[in-house]
């Protein structure tokens, strides 16, 4: 995957490298699926939630899933398409959408429209195109409860990340256990992600995910 870059003054890069753990363990689910069930390349459908400049995006497009990309800032979806470009993604593996995702996930539901995953990458604080206001703790353990309705029974796998202080992997463990696990079973499993500092084998934490699968 090829990804443009630039630094901003609050320290952002337009990547987030330490996800790239996910980004395989996502990648991994959806290519083992695609064999066992042997679904054609596009089949999986990838539900990805504040989904900023596509690194999730772009790493389940290039396993073989089609993904839903929605993102409330209009520039971050330009950037992110510039990313699929440049990696060489076929435009028939994505949808892009500008929206509020608490929004589109409730137009989600009154149409039927189901997922075989979800990735959300939540802010902890933020504000939709209409000036809807989002705040991690508040909000996320409903969010995570209105999702599972887009969610296909068979669904494939279930990821959040949290860079909030106070949503440790133990509490992202007891959200995705009491909603996912209950109605669809499958296991959890919570930790934190690093950055290995090469001078001293180290490890910079940099938030914590939250992973369900089938």
């Amino acid at each position: 995957m090829t990804f443009n870059l630039k630094p901003f003054s609050f320290k952002h890069t337009g990547l987030f490298p330490e996800q790239s753990v996910n980004w395989q363990w996502c990648s991994d689910l959806i290519a083992g699926e695609i064999a066992a069930r042997r679904k054609k390349p596009g089949e999986i459908k990838v539900l990805n939630l504040f989904a900023y400049t596509g690194g999730a995006t772009c790493a389940c497009a290039k396993a073989g899933a089609h993904v839903t990309h929605v993102d409330a800032s209009k520039g971050m979806v330009a950037w992110a398409k510039e990313n699929a470009k440049d990696s060489g993604i076929a435009d028939e593996r994505l949808r892009w959408l500008v929206d509020d995702c608490q929004k589109f996930v409730e137009r989600e539901i009154r149409r039927g429209n189901k997922y075989d995953a979800i990735i959300m990458d939540p802010p902890s604080y933020g504000r939709g195109p209409k000036g809807e206001i989002w705040k991690m703790e508040d909000n996320i353990f409903e969010f995570i409860k209105l999702c599972a309705q887009v969610l296909k029974k068979d669904a494939l796998f279930f990821l959040i990340n949290s860079y909030t202080t106070g949503l440790q992997p133990a509490v992202l463990t007891y959200m995705l256990e009491t909603v996912l696990t209950k109605e669809f079973g499958g296991s959890v499993s919570c930790d934190e992600v690093g950055l290995p500092v090469s001078c001293n084998q180290l490890v910079l934490p940099a938030g914590a995910s939250g992973r369900w699968s089938k």
